[in-house]
């Protein structure tokens, strides 16, 4: 696929058309495309970032937003099938994380090609996950979003903002909230498991159950910060990490579902 063909469902904010790999992030639950526009940025020159543009926000505010993962994933996976030209790596974090994971099922039982590694962030293991409760109020659930740190907190505070925005988070905290993974050992390509020491949503024991989901190998990285940690404290850490892994460089740890190292 052409980066200059036009897909509903992709951004690429600095397209790199001798790139020799792809990497295309799936956002978080509340979030949009333009949050990983620094990411891709900053990705190494001869890797071109994309990033998932959910229904419902940003250019597609028009649209309305999917509440159930078979319906946000299916036409997802349909789309990037066109990017067949060149490996593709994904990215996905918190919610993004199991869309990701998701579509790269539906990918391989389709006999579609799936990506040649899938890094999940800030998401425990699909046997780890516990349902999210759909059923807060709007209070409640703004307070959520403030608590787990992925805006700024000036920005929080536009007038308009809340309300303009409270019907898209609710639809992506009941899409979460509905979603039940599979708990077998159903992927079969390496996944890289990223997540913040300080994150509340995910411990380690919660990153170390991605193993037991995958015949690939498994690798943890714990970064600096908390649920939104490649924002920051650690985004020029996350990026070198990226850069390492899609150089195939060495150094990370493989582990078992036992947490034992594969090597």
């Amino acid at each position: 696929m052409s980066t200059g063909v036009p897909n509903a469902w992709l951004r690429c904010y600095f397209p790199r058309p001798g790139a020799a790999r792809r990497l295309v992030f799936f956002p978080h639950g509340g979030g949009a495309a333009s949050f990983y526009r620094r990411l891709t940025r900053d990705l190494p020159e001869d890797v071109e970032g994309m990033v998932v543009q959910y229904p419902g926000r940003e250019d597609r505010i028009g649209e309305p937003c999917c509440t159930d993962m078979p319906g946000l994933v299916e036409p997802l996976a349909k789309s990037l099938t066109q990017l067949d030209d060149r490996p593709v790596w994904f990215f996905g974090h918190s919610m993004g994380a199991s869309v990701a994971h998701e579509v790269t099922l539906l990918l391989g039982s389709a006999g579609e090609a799936p990506p040649e590694r899938l890094i999940v962030s800030g998401r425990p293991g699909p046997a780890r996950q516990r349902p999210d409760d759909k059923h807060l109020d709007d209070e409640r659930l703004w307070s959520d979003v403030c608590r787990l740190g992925g805006t700024d907190a000036r920005l929080l505070e536009l007038p308009g903002l809340r309300e303009m925005t409270l019907p898209m988070l609710r639809a992506d905290y009941r899409l979460v909230g509905t979603y039940r993974p599979g708990t077998g050992r159903d992927l079969t390509v390496p996944v890289s498991v990223c997540y913040g020491t300080d994150d509340p949503e995910v411990e380690p024991p919660d990153a170390e159950a991605w193993a037991a989901a995958t015949t690939g190998r498994t690798e943890l990285k714990a970064f600096p910060g908390g649920h939104f940690y490649l924002r920051d404290p650690a985004h020029e850490e996350l990026t070198h990490w990226l850069a390492a892994r899609l150089r195939g460089g060495h150094g990370q740890t493989d582990t078992d579902p036992a947490g034992r190292n594969r090597e």
